[in-house]
């Protein structure tokens, strides 16, 4: 029976890839299987995949024959996996030695539907580790408990994948599956769902993802129009959240975090190509528009000025037809 299934996407990053698989290589265990998703690679990255078939132990290669995205390249993973427990990993990222075990030991001994954990960002030659937004550690908590308060950074902004360990039962449930097609921020539905939804999770000490950041063939540094999609992203956490019985106190999370996240890409918007740009402020605007209202204002009183009098402005703007997303 296999205990461990690791989804591990890869697009065109040759680069980095010797690394992760080398690095899958020191996590290896008889029973744990290496799903490696090729996501319609168009430099070397089928030809290092295929010979990592043949020896990195427990490994499934497939391949994709049109790029659908990472969310489209997890969900095959996610089919193709017969483990007890699943994990993601990203194809230019990479592992400490023997942490999977780890993982497997934490989730097994603590007996929750999810664990997650920190991770360290790489940034060139830079190092920072990054702490789940959770301070109790090595319990078992209520998921839907750790969503607020919606004024600081909580478990549901701490949205990566590949920082955690997930129960087959979530599987089986549909909650580990990721929004098919999504481009960027697929994984806020998807921490959404799993903390509205699953019954119980912890997070744990454990430090073994090394997350490569500033890779230039990375989607979140190309200003194109595929960034786009955090909007249909962001749209389904907002319609999501007002279908539960709780949304008169989760709605404010959720909006209060969308309007961080266009502000965000607003700050930045000069790495957008200029059609792009123009793109991303009417597509804001219609998204202002569209949340709850009574909840937005609440939720811009509550930020800080600057930000607050951009976002306005942006609500009042007339939006163009086919500006929704």
């Amino acid at each position: 029976m296999v205990k461990l299934s690791v989804i591990v996407p890869f697009y065109n990053v040759q680069q980095y890839a010797p690394d992760t698989l080398r690095s899958l290589r020191a996590n290896a265990r008889e029973d744990f299987e290496f799903i490696l998703v090729d996501d319609c690679s168009t430099d070397g990255t089928p030809e290092i995949l295929a010979r990592a078939e043949r020896e990195l132990p427990g490994a499934v290669h497939v391949r994709h024959e049109l790029n659908g995205g990472l969310a489209t390249a997890r969900n095959t993973g996610i089919d193709k996996a017969r483990g007890e427990y699943v994990t993601f990993l990203d194809g230019d990222d990479w592992l400490a030695p023997g942490y999977y075990p780890q993982l497997v030991e934490a989730i097994e001994s603590l007996g929750c539907d999810f664990v997650r954990t920190d991770h360290v960002q790489c940034t060139a030659r830079a190092r920072v580790v990054h702490r789940v937004p959770v301070g109790r550690r090595n319990v078992v908590l209520n998921p839907r408990e750790a969503i607020l308060p919606a004024d600081r950074s909580t478990s549901v902004d701490y949205a990566y994948a590949w920082a955690g360990v997930y129960h087959r039962r979530l599987v089986d449930q549909g909650l580990v599956h990721f929004t098919d097609g999504l481009r960027t921020a697929e994984d806020r539905p998807w921490i959404w769902k799993l903390h509205r939804e699953a019954a119980s999770f912890a997070a744990v000490n454990l430090l073994g993802v090394f997350y490569r950041r500033g890779v230039a063939s990375s989607l979140t540094q190309i200003g194109d129009v595929r960034q786009l999609d955090f909007i249909r992203a962001f749209d389904q956490v907002i319609e999501e959240t007002a279908q539960d019985a709780d949304a008169k106190e989760l709605l404010p999370k959720a909006v209060r975090t969308y309007c961080a996240i266009i502000s965000h890409h607003l700050g930045s918007i000069e790495r957008f190509e200029p059609a792009v740009a123009k793109k991303l402020k009417s597509m804001s605007a219609a998204a202002l528009r569209r949340m709850p209202q009574d909840v937005l204002g609440e939720a811009l009183d509550s930020m800080d000025l600057q930000r607050a009098t951009t976002l306005r402005r942006l609500r009042r703007r007339p939006a163009p037809a086919g500006a929704a997303a």
